[in-house]
């Protein structure tokens, strides 16, 4: 059974690897997930997407 979640995340570097990895984990589990990036937001589009 899926726990009920009411809260929200600030993920640091969530664009890729291991910080996206922990974005989509805890949409998955019903978290507000803002992420952020670098200069380089190619990746950032994708993970949002992904969101």
């Amino acid at each position: 059974m899926k726990r009920s979640v009411n809260g929200a995340a600030l993920v640091t570097g969530g664009r890729r690897g291991i910080g996206k990895a922990i974005a989509l984990a805890l949409a998955a589990e019903g978290f507000g997930v803002a992420i952020n990036a670098e200069a380089d937001t190619s990746d950032l589009s994708e993970t949002v997407a992904e969101l």
